[in-house]
């Protein structure tokens, strides 16, 4: 399995996004804030959108919002959506795909990571998310008044 950019950007941008609560905030900010290239979270947005997790607004203080309560929204369904499969070997989705399924001695290995990691993304919610950014925000401003 591996996370890439799409899953990491995405979920960052989603988490920015939700941290604005009910009011819209624009890609651009967005991009700004989490450093991710215009055109790729644009990109990003658009799934996103299209599958129900955010509500654009038109209008100069137009933008992006979260379309549920961030505590039904899983960090498994958005990574699967951004993602495609998870599992950190093809032959745990598809059996077909290798010769010795079901008779690997390494198979059982990778069922316990993928299913190890498929429970940590299904109890993390994008409330969640924004909780630990809100605390490490609080936790660094003690640093920015000590210079």
């Amino acid at each position: 399995m591996w996370i890439s950019t799409r899953a990491q950007y995405g979920m960052r941008a989603l988490v920015e996004i939700a941290r604005n609560g009910d009011k819209p905030l624009s890609l651009k900010v967005v991009s700004e804030r989490q450093k991710i290239s215009y055109d790729y979270l644009e990109q990003l947005i658009a799934v996103l959108r299209k599958n129900g997790y955010l509500i654009s607004t038109r209008g100069a203080y137009g933008g992006y919002r979260v379309s549920k309560p961030l505590n039904e929204i899983t960090s498994l369904e958005i990574v699967e959506l951004l993602e495609g499969g998870l599992s950190p070997v093809d032959c745990i989705e598809n059996g077909q795909s290798c010769y010795f399924s079901g008779n690997c001695s390494t198979e059982p290995l990778w069922q316990e990571i993928d299913i190890a990691v498929r429970k940590v993304l299904s109890s993390t919610t994008l409330a969640d998310l924004v909780a630990k950014k809100e605390l490490i925000e609080i936790e660094q401003l003690p640093k920015q008044f000590t210079n």
